[in-house]
């Protein structure tokens, strides 16, 4: 067989045959084959071998652009997110930076706290379903008589229990007691209970101080006020419990309808997925916004056993803290009625003030809490972080002009402390 570095294709056919051979070797291939032949015999390459050697060599050199581009531009992008990482970083940082302090206290309360949340609940649940007809004396010697068993019995709980630390909110007692709830302990106590009893509240309120606190309260929720001597109360009271409305139940004495039975004990029961509840021959639908407020006038009123069980018992009579503070606002406002004016005007500002900045801090945890992987990704928590925090920033500066405001007017009215005090001692 003839050599293949030395064999000469033979015409045309000989020339078609070398092309189709090397066209389908590798270059380095075919460079060794064809180094030896004449000069004459390189001339059988077809021009179209040589562009599709320089066509594959174009586009290795294009996958190797490409591949670079798309580098460079994943490079370009990660300096990018690195860059505004930092950005938010700073934003997060100067936000947040000064909350550290704060939230590291509130850790260590709310630990302390969760300690002790056994007996606190406790004593709470029992001084909800008990003592709401007691005096202030009564109950506080019976709720260090069961903090005395609780430590006894080694129930963790505070060494300085309070119903108000334990189940109070600052912000809605300060709304409380804008609505006209007396500002001492005992009538906080009150406005406590009525918003935790599984039981609808039945007042004695012979000063007539539940019921304004209550028509205040629920005036935007469009109350009813009935009596049970109305002609037309029942029917008042079906539309309310049908469309949710809040119902005041004025002036009762010693007996209740026994009509109220179901409202009473909340005899609901469902008709074709719909809670429904029975009102004397009628059914109507139960709507959960319904709430049910009993008062009466009666000092000393004496309840059947059978009608206690079905209610919420609350003792609103005047206490001589509440009295004066009461009586010491109406003789800063006869004698300085600017004055007063303006200590109503920054109760409210501070009421508003305080709510709003819950809202906030309540935002920023529920952001923090909920935004998932690396929070420097998520830049619309970040936005909203930076945000609430100039607001609150804002906000906690008026707050600090208002309190000195209102230490000096507080200051002003103290003035007048003797005439209250020597007052609510000439009721007592």
């Amino acid at each position: 067989m003839t050599n293949r570095q030395s064999y000469s294709p033979p015409g045309e056919a000989g020339g078609r045959v070398v092309f189709y051979y090397f066209h389908f070797q590798s270059f380095w291939t075919t460079q060794k084959l064809v180094q030896n032949w004449p000069e004459k015999y390189l001339c059988h390459f077809n021009e179209k071998f040589c562009v599709a050697l320089v066509v594959d060599k174009l586009q290795a050199l294009n996958d190797e652009l490409e591949a670079m581009t798309q580098k460079k531009k994943e490079l370009e992008d990660n300096i990018d997110l690195c860059e505004k990482k930092l950005d938010r970083a700073e934003k997060l940082i100067g936000g947040l930076g000064g909350e550290k302090t704060r939230w590291t206290e509130n850790a260590r309360v709310l630990g302390a706290t969760y300690i002790n949340i056994t007996g606190d609940v406790l004593l709470s649940s029992a001084v909800v379903a008990y003592l709401g007809a007691f005096t202030v004396d009564f109950r506080q010697d019976v709720t260090k008589d069961w903090h005395d068993h609780c430590v006894e019995k080694e129930i963790p709980c505070s060494p300085n229990f309070s119903l108000n630390v334990t189940l109070g909110e600052p912000v809605k007692i300060r709304a409380w007691n804008i609505a006209g709830l007396p500002v001492d302990s005992f009538s906080v106590d009150n406005g406590i209970i009525v918003a935790n009893s599984r039981r609808w509240p039945l007042m004695i309120d012979p000063q007539g101080q539940a019921n304004k606190w209550v028509k205040n309260m629920e005036r935007e929720n469009n109350m009813k006020i009935i009596k049970l001597s109305d002609p037309g109360y029942v029917r008042t009271l079906e539309n309310s419990i049908q469309f949710g409305h809040p119902v005041l139940l004025e002036n009762i004495g010693e007996e209740l309808d026994p009509i109220l039975e179901p409202v009473l004990q909340k005899l609901t029961f469902k008709v074709g997925g719909v809670e429904m509840m029975r009102l004397g021959e009628n059914m109507v639908e139960y709507s959960q916004g319904f709430k049910f407020y009993m008062t009466t006038r009666l000092r000393n009123p004496h309840y059947m056993p059978e009608v206690s069980v079905k209610v919420c018992l609350l003792n609103f009579m005047i206490t001589p803290k509440g009295l004066e503070d009461q009586l010491l606002g109406i003789v800063a406002a006869k004698e300085k009625p600017e004055l007063e004016e303006k200590k109503n005007q920054l109760v409210l500002e501070s009421a508003a003030n305080k709510k709003q900045l819950k809202e906030i801090e309540d935002k920023i945890l529920e952001v923090l809490s909920s935004s998932e992987g690396n929070i420097l990704e998520d830049e619309t928590a970040i936005k909203i972080l930076s945000s609430s925090k100039t607001l609150s920033e804002e906000i906690s500066a008026k707050q600090e002009i208002a309190n000195v405001t209102e230490k000096e007017i507080d200051e002003t009215r103290s003035g007048y402390l003797p005439v209250a005090v020597h007052s609510s001692i000439l009721f007592f």
